[in-house]
């Protein structure tokens, strides 16, 4: 069994509490709150409202709140965001960064503790502190919420092993999961773009929320042309917005270069082969299908 776990310092934790907090969030995001409970997470984002990409976010249910397990890179201006549109709302949000961690967990570990089900989004207690399997992928593995005071003493009592963070980063780019760098996707492209429908971000049958309009229009009118990508780089390097060509035709752009790149493809046009060899102006890559994403 695999008994290694990778301590996500690149990671926030954020709380929403008060007598508002469900209503708050269901009107904001774009996965259905009715579906967190005790026992079910979720993966979630907020859209501008023309249903471009402004963050992401795993969502958990906890004591008589909500815990955001979010990109520390996004963290702050995402808070500022929650608060923007807080209004008159009975909502506390608090920022937990420097009081709880988030620590990722294999899937083979997951399913070793007792109360554990085989579900994406499935969340049990260990100890009080919520461990979620990844809602986007089980191959994720599972993510553990915790007070940094209890952090060691559960991966202890759990007999897991700390391993290095690259490892878990390598894990999620092959799987064509967006590991960090998130802030390069802001207002660069769709919601919808970034395959949140097949990481089960996007809930078509719930009410209004930020971006509902442009994102139902896409999905109900057969209009979704280009997606997020990644990219294995074969040698040399990428440039950030740097235009990708095949046959002298433009068919996407490199959003994230750097580390675990991604690009924005036009996935449909018959210029575009995956696996084929492509170049850059300072080396070769080449574009891969995730087996999730059936296109």
């Amino acid at each position: 069994m695999n008994n290694n776990v990778y301590i996500l310092e690149d990671r926030s934790v954020l709380y929403i509490n008060g007598k508002d907090a469900k209503g708050f969030l269901q009107n904001l995001i774009s996965n259905d709150i009715e579906k967190v409970t005790e026992n079910s997470s979720c993966f979630a984002s907020l859209l501008t409202p023309q249903g471009k990409f402004l963050y992401e976010f795993i969502l958990l249910k906890h004591k008589t709140g909500y815990l955001i397990d979010c990109e520390k890179s996004q963290s702050e201006d995402f808070f500022n965001q929650l608060n923007l549109y807080k209004i008159r709302s009975k909502v506390e949000i608090l920022n937990l960064s420097n009081e709880f961690v988030v620590a990722n967990l294999s899937y083979e570990k997951f399913l070793s503790i007792e109360g554990a089900k085989d579900v994406e989004g499935f969340t049990l207690k260990f100890r009080e502190d919520p461990i979620v399997l990844d809602p986007r992928n089980k191959n994720l593995g599972a993510r553990l919420i915790i007070n940094l005071e209890k952090l060691y003493l559960s991966l202890k009592k759990l007999e897991l092993k700390d391993d290095n963070i690259n490892n878990y980063y390598d894990l999620s780019h092959k799987l064509g999961i967006v590991p960090k760098n998130l802030n390069k996707l802001k207002n660069k492209l769709f919601g919808i773009e970034c395959n949140f429908e097949e990481l089960n971000g996007i809930d078509f049958k719930k009410g209004c929320y930020v971006g509902q309009e442009n994102t139902a229009r896409i999905k109900l009118k057969d209009k979704l042309s280009k997606r997020l990508l990644p990219i294995e780089i074969i040698d040399g390097q990428l440039d950030e917005d740097e235009k990708i060509y095949n046959n002298d035709v433009e068919i996407g752009k490199v959003l994230i270069n750097q580390e675990y790149p991604y690009a924005l493809i036009k996935y449909l046009d018959k210029n575009f082969t995956k696996d084929q060899i492509y170049k850059s102006k300072n080396g070769s890559f080449k574009i891969f299908i995730p087996n999730w994403l059936k296109i």
